[in-house]
Parts: structure tokens; sequence; C-alpha cells
């Protein structure tokens, strides 16, 4: 029996398709895109002069220097970027990182964590773990052997051409556990997105399910005008309630605008714990260069250009 495997831009793949994917992704990764491309959105990949927000992403993976986000995508280096940005504040608490599962040690973390593969994409590579010393043995065996697999998977990258992905050295982190804001049934994450260092966008992803295959979305403007008319909302991504400004949103936009000074595009994601407080706790997620891949099917066409208009590729540098 064939079992499909979930893959980002909204499409299923079956084992001999990943492993055709993963063939091409490590010798004609270029291919591998136009192919992934079309399936996609029924169109051919335009490289030579990219206009939307998917086709300059692909663009800059294929062309651009990436050696910078493979550190800035690494969850665990990146803490030192935020540092040096004078956002230490920001970062959840870090309880341990380890590169070999024999070093884990579940003694030495406290009742409640999550774990993170360094080099994930956030689908299947972060566990939280309530209640440490209720668990059955059985079950901590299950998150021993889940580290392991993180540890030693193989081929991260091709098969999204994502060679940032490639190069960062496998860890896991245990960070503190935040808590779910009231009333809400998980974290919602603030997407920032940001174009030569100012933010543009922000993208609310609520309501994820426990999988991860369901997340509920919303867009807002930089002035939080809600633009649900951008978004092609599905099953897997259905429309996300409008929620009020938040009270330290401009905190929210400071931060983002800090990191992603000197990049032409760069999406800032964040936990806003209080937002109804003008103080309110803000937390640093991740940074991402490369939104689904660069097969976004959640937007519109007409979103897709307008934010690829403000993405200028002639800004990158050349992969060498």
């Amino acid at each position: 029996m064939i079992h499909p495997t979930s893959s980002k831009g909204g499409r299923i793949l079956f084992a001999p398709a990943i492993g055709l994917c993963h063939f091409l992704g490590k010798h004609n990764p270029e291919l591998l895109l136009k192919i992934r491309y079309f399936l996609t959105f029924k169109k051919k990949l335009n490289l030579k002069d990219p206009l939307d927000l998917n086709e300059k992403i692909l663009w800059a993976k294929l062309y651009s220097d990436t050696t910078q986000w493979t550190t800035l995508a690494d969850k665990y280096k990146v803490r030192d970027y935020v540092k040096q940005k004078g956002l230490g504040d920001c970062l959840v608490k870090l309880y341990g990182a380890w590169d070999d599962v024999n070093d884990f040690d579940f003694d030495q973390l406290p009742e409640n964590f999550i774990l993170k593969a360094n080099n994930g994409d956030g689908k299947g590579t972060n566990k939280a773990v309530r209640g440490k010393s209720t668990l059955p043995i059985a079950q901590k065996a299950a998150i021993v052997k889940t580290i392991d697999e993180w540890l030693h998977r193989k081929n991260i990258g091709l098969l999204h051409v994502e060679p940032h992905y490639k190069e960062i050295h496998p860890m896991v982190i245990a960070e503190e556990l935040l808590p779910t804001p009231k009333g809400e049934s998980t974290l919602i994450d603030y997407k920032l997105w940001c174009f030569n260092g100012k933010v543009h966008y922000i993208m609310i992803c609520s309501d994820r399910s426990g999988n991860g295959a369901k997340v509920h979305l919303m867009l807002y403007d930089r002035e939080w005008n809600a633009c649900p008319q951008y978004s092609i909302f599905s099953f897997g991504y259905p429309k996300g309630k409008i929620m009020p400004k938040p009270k330290n949103l401009e905190k929210m936009i400071e931060v983002a605008e800090k990191l992603s000074q000197g990049f032409p595009e760069l999406r800032v994601d964040l936990y806003n714990l209080n937002p109804e407080d003008e103080n309110g706790k803000i937390y640093f997620g991740e940074l991402t260069f490369t939104s689904l891949g660069g097969l976004m099917t959640y937007f519109t066409p007409e979103f897709l250009k307008k934010a690829g208009a403000l993405f200028c590729i002639k800004d990158f540098k050349k992969k060498v």
C-alpha cells in the first residue's frame, strides 16, 4: 500500500513521487520547482521575469545567496541574532539543546515544555509536553524516539528546494511552553510580512488543529485593517475571525522591522500574549524566508502581485 504524505502548496504527494522530488531537488531543483508550481497553480512558472510573491520567493531560492538564511532559519542559532538586535527580552526561555539523543534527559526539564527540531517547518517537528512527571514510561520512550527521528531526518530541504534548511546542523531544543491566551484554543501566530525592513502586512494564524492540517487565517494591513478579500479560504485554511487591533501593535512592528533590516523580503513570526495591553509581552517565534515554500495557495493572484511589487529581487546577493 502506498501511503500519501502531506506536502506544502496544498498538494498530496505519494511515496514514488516523493522519491522523484528528492532526486530532482538534488540534481535539478529548477525543474522540480517548475513541475510543482504547474501542478499547484496550473500555469508555467515565470523565473525570467518573476512578478508575484510566490515567483520571487522561488527565484530567490534558486539564484540568491542563502548562506545567511541558514543561520536565521535555525531555531537555535537565530537566538543569537535576536540578542544582537537588542531584543533578547523577546526570546522564549530555553531549557536545553541537543544534537545527540543520548544526551537528552527528562530530569533536567520542567513539568511543561515544548520540543522543537531546529530545522523544522512547524508541521510535525514540534511537540508540547504537559505534566512530565505523570507520563507513562512508554510515552516518554516514544518522545525520545521522536527526537531521534528528528535528528536523523534525511533529504531536508530537497522536497521544496530550500537549500538553507539542508545546511542546518540538526538539533532539538526545549523551550518554555507559552500559555494559551484567554478565550483561544491555541496560541495565535502574528506573521509580520516585511519588505526592505518595513512591515506591510500581518497574517494571523489561529485555531490550529492538533496536527497542523488546518489553521484559520486572516490578513491585515499595517494599520490593522482586515483584508479578507486578499485570501482564498479553504478547508485547510478557513477564514479566521476578525480580531481587535492589538494595543501593542506598534511594539510588534518595531520588533519585526529591527529583525528584518537588510532583507528584501522576510516574514517575522511573533507571539503576543496580552494584545489588550499596550505593554503586553511579545515573544519571538521564528524568521521565515520561504513562506509555504513559495507555493502559497491561500492568497489571491491580486495580493500575490501586490506583495510581489514590494519585493525587489535586484537587492539580492547572487549565488556564487
